[in-house]
């Protein structure tokens, strides 16, 4: 069984809403599961005080978890147009994992929340890509051929999918917002298939 990771940070539990649905696109997918993890918040005590497991929720993330993993889905957040800060500090310590090019042609995809309409979605999401590409990754996005990206009135790009919480920081995503989420998911897990199928 190869597994797609979903990695991702959450303060109000959309970006997490988001993540379980990719995640259950991916496991649409025959031969394909879903890894979940999330990072822990960060200040300037973090290792200090955070417990090593979460008091709730999905594990967080290691090193070994990107390195084992077929894929990649990433979210995040908006904070001022960029990811967030705790999601960022994990990236900034796969340096190791460049070193040893253990990403390089790793298919990879980005999803994000926000509370407002015109907060920074796709800024956001341009900007979670640039450390992936540094990586090698094979980064994807959602084609004009899902039917969802031309109905949506809340989130959706074709960067990847997007939820717009709302004034009131609504976690319930769009019907919409679901079925792109879970086309990512599926579309991740067909293409990190792919090399399998041709070396059978």
């Amino acid at each position: 069984m190869m597994e797609i990771l979903v990695l991702y940070y959450s303060r109000t539990g959309g970006t997490a809403e988001m993540a379980r649905q990719v995640a259950r696109g991916v496991g649409e997918v025959e031969g394909m599961a879903a890894r979940l993890r999330t990072v822990p918040p960060v200040s300037t005590v973090c290792e200090a005080v955070e417990d090593e497991i979460p008091s709730s929720g999905p594990p967080y993330a290691s090193l070994d978890d990107l390195r084992e993993c077929a894929g990649l889905a990433l979210g995040s957040p908006t904070r001022f147009g960029g990811m967030a800060a705790p999601l960022k500090y994990f990236l900034d310590s796969t340096g190791g994992l460049w070193l040893e090019g253990a990403l390089v042609d790793k298919p990879a995809a980005v999803f994000v929340s926000t509370s407002t309409l015109h907060g920074g979605h796709e800024s956001t999401l341009l900007s979670m890509m640039l450390p992936l590409m540094h990586h090698g990754m094979l980064l994807m996005g959602i084609p004009f051929t899902e039917s969802a990206l031309h109905e949506t009135r809340s989130g959706g790009t074709p960067y990847g999918p997007s939820h717009w919480s709302g004034p009131k920081s609504s976690n319930l995503l769009s019907s919409d917002e679901k079925q792109l989420c879970r086309a990512l998911g599926q579309r991740l897990a067909r293409v990190a298939r792919w090399p399998k199928r041709h070396e059978a």
